[in-house]
């Protein structure tokens, strides 16, 4: 970066392919921003930027929801360990799954969505950025 600022890890983030779904982990899509910095789109590496529109496999854990069956949208986490939605939250930590089709169910194991991903925020009533990640599901295993 010519700031002299240091970008996500390009190098072993996948390249698109024509029509191939790739196989992504939540370490692809991570960038450097500080912990509650305000989101800026310019802060996503253009490596990151060339997955949008692409289709993906990524595996994670959901966030639990009021919700047990047939969960048509809910936030794909790096772990269960800590929450990752939300103040102080990384935000290339979630992903926001919204199932094309069929619903799935909740689990509490780890959980692989397929589908097309693009980088959309999702901001709180007061503009605060929740979520940069947008995965629309067409399958899970």
């Amino acid at each position: 970066m010519p700031d002299g600022g240091q970008a996500a890890n390009t190098s072993t983030t996948p390249k698109p392919a024509s029509g191939k779904t790739l196989d992504l982990t939540f370490d692809d899509i991570k960038f450097d921003i500080k912990p509650d910095a305000p989101f800026e789109r310019k802060m996503i590496p253009q490596a990151i930027e060339d997955l949008n529109r692409q289709k993906i496999r990524i595996a994670g854990y959901m966030l639990p929801s009021f919700k047990q069956r047939d969960i048509k949208q809910f936030v794909l986490v790096r772990d269960n360990m800590q929450c990752c939605f939300g103040p102080g939250a990384a935000l290339y930590d979630c992903i926001v799954v919204e199932m094309k089709g069929r619903g799935v169910d909740f689990t509490v194991r780890p959980i692989t969505v397929e589908g097309e991903f693009t980088v959309e925020e999702l901001k709180d009533p007061d503009g605060k950025t929740l979520a940069i990640y947008h995965l629309a599901g067409t399958g899970t295993r």
